[in-house]
């Protein structure tokens, strides 16, 4: 029986493939499976992986016609997994060795739904631990009590989903599952429905994951419509905590972080191509107008003045008829 499934999707990272692979192998084990989802690259990733298929243990090799973005490779290999236990890895990302039966250990001792785990973030040859904006660990605790208060960091702000590891009886309820199409903060909507439908979780004190920014692939580095996408991955958080029984708590968490993500693009507007930047601010307006109005007033006199301001003015702009995503 498989104990791990890691899931690892790939797109034109051929330059980091390597480093990602050699850290899998240090952390093989015979009832471990890696399914490499090649998303349609482009560069020389399809052929690193096809020989990773014979040479790394536990590999299984899965392929898009065409290119799908991050959450449809996730699910893809999410449909692939046997594991009991699943977690996921990006293909430019790299592990300590020893990192993936320690993680498995700690969920076999905890019998949770999921655990969330601190991470390294690396920035050229800086190195910054991040940890997990939950204070109680190794205690396993009801998700949803990890989602407020609304005007600190949660857990649901701590979206990386290779940053834990998941049962499958969550695929089994269908809350493992990502967005299809949704090509950045794909994370989010997700975060939030574990943390909302789940039954039990914990953070644990391992760090293991070493995060990799400033990628020039990465889509956190380009400034093209794809980015555009976090508007429709915080309308189905909002639509879909909306019909939650705890709405009026949960909505104000929701609205101030959607308005603090918009808030942040606009801070840094001037890396967008300009039809794109155009479209951000006309979106972001249509944005803020959807929002349950009165909570977004709330969340508005709780922020500081000058962002507080730039959103109020934001909403009274006239968005252009026709205007998608």
């Amino acid at each position: 029986m498989v104990k791990l499934s890691v899931i690892v999707p790939f797109y034109n990272v051929q330059q980091y493939v390597p480093d990602t692979l050699r850290s899998l192998r240090a952390n093989a084990r015979e009832d471990f499976e890696f399914i490499l989802v090649d998303d349609r690259s482009t560069d020389g990733t399809p052929e690193l992986l096809a020989r990773a298929e014979h040479e790394l243990p536990g590999a299984v090799l899965a392929r898009h016609e065409k290119n799908g973005g991050l959450a449809t490779a996730r699910n893809t290999g999410i449909d692939r997994a046997r594991g009991e236990y699943l977690t996921f890895l990006d293909g430019d990302d790299w592990l300590a060795p020893g990192y993936y039966p320690r993680l498995v250990t700690a969920m076999d001792e905890l019998g949770c739904d999921f655990l969330r785990t601190d991470h390294v973030q690396c920035t050229a040859r800086a190195r910054v631990v991040h940890r997990v904006p939950h204070g109680r660990r190794n205690r396993v605790m009801k998700p949803r009590e990890a989602i407020l208060p609304a005007d600190r960091t949660t857990s649901v702000d701590y979206a990386y989903a290779w940053a834990g590891i998941y049962h499958r009886r969550l695929v089994d309820r269908g809350l493992l599952h990502f967005t299809d199409g949704l090509r950045t903060a794909e994370d989010r909507p997700w975060i939030w429905k574990l943390h909302r439908e789940a039954d039990s979780f914990a953070a644990v004190n391992l760090l293991g994951t070493f995060y990799r920014r400033g990628v020039a692939s990465s889509l956190t580095q380009i400034g093209d419509v794809r980015q555009l996408d976090f508007i429709r991955a915080f309308d189905q958080v909002i639509e879909e905590t909306a019909q939650d029984p705890q709405a009026d708590e949960l909505l104000p968490k929701a609205v101030r972080t959607y308005c603090a993500i918009i808030s942040h693009h606009l801070g840094s507007i001037e890396r967008f191509e300009p039809p794109v930047a155009k479209k951000l601010k006309s979106l972001s307006a249509a944005a803020l107008r959807r929002m349950p109005q009165a909570v977004l007033d709330d969340a508005l006199d709780s922020m500081d003045l000058q962002r507080a301001t730039k959103l109020r003015r934001l909403r009274r702009r006239p968005a252009p008829s026709g205007v998608a995503a």
